[in-house]
């Protein structure tokens, strides 16, 4: 009874007629509402699949009040997604998860402050059911966007923002950042490196300040040579031009912890430049793990945090607050929706090769 590619299309009532069940009931076991008996749901699903019907998805939005779709925001120029391997890793992990759940991904991003406007306009327009938000900056106005707009949200990286603090917490995924960098700097130290620079992140972010303060842990309580400190933005022109800072100020240091990959490659090219060899002269170690750290040379020690996967949780974070959302409603009819979704921090771990 598969209908055929030019035939007419199966309709709501087809599916009820074939399961026996009134039109209502078709239409609740389609759109996952609650109250139907288990026998009842079987027999409407082996209709549709029979039938080969497909729900319209503007009515399925008007019975579940659902759009079906993510926004993933990211705090950052398009410019600088595409060129760093770190947002194509997340997007992966975010994309496959939500695909599984059958939720499209709508991708935002901010070149300027005049984007927020129209963000928060879609974001208040009902055009989505959620939102997924990284690479954000202190003074960043998306949190306080999704809140007005009532939407649920999932953060990549630990809030640091003007009322992060409130109750219910933000929801977020990210890395040991602090502990990543300690290990890091320790390694260094146990190779016998003295004179450790760090090139920072933006340290509006508070995944460069994590890593910054995780340096100084590992230095131990007297506070660090300041011309040992440079700021490379997280990107690798940015590292190059931190390297030849530190150099400048700091011409006997014998080792640099660059807090990403990329600015790890800067660093490389501009230790090169000035004739330093890596690592006899000055040892150097990364962050991430990611693709900047094959193409190094020498092939880079690094800290590794698995971006995908922090991509995936996000998503399923996100997926899971919005069937509590879901199951609020239907508690009467269902019992206890699922447990309350709490913040994840992934492992950092050292990955040794040969820049150390």
């Amino acid at each position: 009874m598969r209908s055929q590619p030019n035939g007419p299309r199966p309709t709501l009532e087809a599916v009820a007629a074939l399961a026996g069940v009134s039109r209502a009931t078709a239409s609740r076991v389609i759109n996952g509402g609650a109250g139907v008996r288990p026998a009842v749901r079987e027999r409407v699903h082996r209709a549709v699949a029979e039938l080969g019907y497909v729900p319209n998805s503007a009515a399925r939005s008007l019975v579940t009040r659902r759009t079906g779709a993510v926004a993933v925001i990211i705090a950052e120029p398009e410019s600088r997604v595409f060129s760093d391997p770190f947002f194509g890793r997340q997007l992966r992990g975010i994309s496959r998860a939500l695909a599984h759940a059958d939720t499209q991904l709508l991708l935002m991003f901010v070149e300027g402050r005049a984007d927020y406007d129209r963000i928060g306009r879609w974001l208040s327009a009902g055009h989505v059911d959620g939102a997924l938000m990284f690479s954000l900056h202190r003074d960043d106005p998306l949190p306080a966007l999704a809140e007005r707009a009532g939407l649920p949200t999932v953060y990549g990286g630990r809030p640091d923002w003007a009322g992060a603090d409130r109750t219910p917490p933000p929801l977020y995924v990210d890395t040991d950042n602090r502990g990543g960098a300690r290990q890091a700097v320790r390694h260094l130290l146990g190779r016998g490196r003295r004179r450790i620079a760090v090139i920072t992140g933006p340290l509006d972010q508070a995944s460069a300040v994590d890593r910054l303060d995780g340096y100084r842990d590992a230095l131990g309580p007297a506070e660090p040579d300041p011309r040992l400190i440079a700021d490379g933005g997280f990107t690798a022109h940015g590292g190059e031009r931190a390297m030849a800072e530190l150099l400048r100020a700091a011409p006997d240091l014998d080792a640099v912890f660059a807090c990403s990959d990329l600015m790890a490659n800067g660093a490389l090219r501009t230790l090169r430049a000035h004739g330093r060899r890596v690592p006899d002269e000055v040892a150097v170690v990364g962050f991430d793990d990611l693709e900047p750290a094959a193409w190094a040379d020498p092939p880079l020690t690094t800290v590794r945090q698995d971006v995908e996967e922090m991509g995936r949780l996000m998503a399923q974070l996100l997926l899971r607050l919005l069937d509590r959302e879901k199951s609020g409603a239907e508690e009467a009819a269902e019992g206890p929706g699922p447990a309350e979704p709490a913040p994840i921090i992934t492992e950092a771990r050292l990955v040794v090769r040969e820049s150390t």
